[in-house]
């Protein structure tokens, strides 16, 4: 078992949407801690040739628990920008020629962020996994490609380190079934894992911190990941 502390000034985890408003989960998600730790141990998630699309997912990916703990909540934000698109059809093609070459259609949109996130990943793998974290923490892996980020690749982390002795933290547990005295407070939803050429596929599920920080992680906040 290997206990990570990861900290980060800003971070983003979106859910797919359509529309103005870019929304983000409240926390670390478990399919975005997966894509890390794989990312730290040089394991490429996708195929990376001509045949097939960059969203397909390569065959034999590790599959292990994890479990998520806060050391303290962070803090959602939201801001207004341009954003920047080709848009479909028609729509703007008056301003393709005086933007030259450079994307034309500029909307305004909202978008989601969280701010001071100082979490606990716990995962339960192969020895041999683990070791391939721990040596990549120590850049000693084999990489594909750039730093590891949290969701915009401006959004970078501050700390990845191993704990030897954990705080205890607000584990997030997966909820299973509506609580007799109603929804748990800091209730979220995660997504699990991702299917970009097959959304149907995309696993996700509800969950809420426990109501006070524990060193021991609950049964129920650890979820298999893998593809």
């Amino acid at each position: 078992m290997l206990y990570l502390y990861l900290e980060a000034p800003f971070a983003t985890f979106r859910t797919f949407t359509a529309g103005s408003f870019r929304p983000t989960a409240e926390f670390i998600t478990p399919s975005a801690a997966y894509g890390l730790l794989l990312n730290v141990a040089g394991i490429e998630m996708r195929h990376c040739d001509n045949e097939l699309s960059m969203n397909t997912i390569k065959p034999g990916l590790p599959r292990f628990r994890l479990a998520l703990g806060a050391l303290s909540f962070p803090l959602t934000h939201t801001l207004y920008q341009q954003l920047h698109n080709y848009p479909v059809g028609n729509t703007g093609k008056e301003n393709a020629e005086r933007a030259k070459g450079n994307k034309y259609n500029i909307t305004p949109t909202r978008r989601a962020f969280l701010s001071d996130l100082k979490a606990y990943i716990c995962l339960d793998a192969h020895e041999s996994l683990e070791g391939q974290i721990t040596k990549g923490l120590l850049g000693d892996a084999a990489r594909i490609y750039g730093v590891p980020f949290l969701g915009d690749n401006n959004f970078l982390i501050s700390k990845l380190e191993p704990v030897a002795n954990p705080e205890p933290a607000y584990w997030f547990e997966k909820i299973l079934s509506e609580p007799k005295g109603g929804l748990s407070k800091g209730i979220t939803r995660l997504t699990i894992s991702i299917d970009r050429e097959d959304m149907y596929k995309t696993k996700s599920g509800l969950f809420a911190p426990i109501s006070k920080p524990s060193v021991t992680i609950p049964e129920n906040a650890w979820v298999e990941v893998g593809y």
